[in-house]
Order: C-alpha cells, then structure tokens, then sequence
C-alpha cells in the first residue's frame, strides 16, 4: 500500500501545467501517503500531546516536533524516576526481594534514559535502604 512512502521518500516537485503524468502520479502518491500518515499519527497520539506540538502538514516534519517534544519529556521523566528512586526505602514495600526488585527496575529504566547508575552504587545504596 506505500502508506510509509512519504516517510521514506522526499516531497516532489509540486505539479504544474508542464508537469508529464508520471510526475503527477508521484505527486499525488507522496500527497496520499502523506496525509495518511499524518492522520494515523495523530489518531495514535494522545491529546495532550497533540495539542503541545504544532501543526504541520509534512510528517516528516511532524515526526521531528513529536521526538524534539519526547526528548523533553524524556528529561522529566528522568528526573521523576531520580526522585523515586532516593525515596524509596524497604518500609514503603512488601518484602526485601519487592524492595530490591523495584529499585534495579528503576536502575534500568533510567538506565535506558542514558542516566547511568554503576552497579557497585546501586548494591550499597540499595543496602543502605534496608531498614
């Protein structure tokens, strides 16, 4: 179906009254799949974020604002999980294997977030929470 075709190609030169049928057929297909994808996008996205990115009639374009607004919230999220994770003490769970669980799960979340947390910290801080 080329949906994606937009996304993979870049936007031919828009048609005039010269422009030869084959040049009109690709126009008219990188059109389709452009508006295509920019409906399924914002379908797919929740509403807050919708209305934090602006309009923008080339998804490839869109797809740009959409990851510049992740990054930042990325950083939030960051922050967040970094919060969480020093307030975190073996009194606010169940057990020492939940307590331990859900601190090398956040260890791995920030992780991914490219806050690093070496293993050796991690085992005395984790250590140093248990009550």
């Amino acid at each position: 179906m080329d949906i994606d075709y937009a996304i993979r190609k870049i936007k031919p030169p828009a048609i005039t009254e010269n422009s030869i049928s084959d040049d009109v057929d690709l126009y008219e297909k990188w059109e389709r799949s452009n508006r295509l994808c920019i409906m399924f996008i914002k379908t797919k996205i929740s509403t807050g974020m919708r209305g934090s990115v602006d309009q923008h009639n080339n998804v490839k374009e869109l797809l740009k604002a959409i990851d510049e607004q992740f990054q930042s919230s990325d950083k939030a999220l960051a922050n967040t999980l970094i919060m969480k994770f020093s307030l975190l003490w073996l009194t606010n769970v169940r057990g020492v294997r939940e307590h331990i669980t859900k601190m090398r799960d956040i260890a791995a979340r920030l992780k991914i977030l490219e806050v690093d947390i070496s293993e050796t910290f991690l085992v005395h801080y984790i250590l140093n929470t248990l009550s």
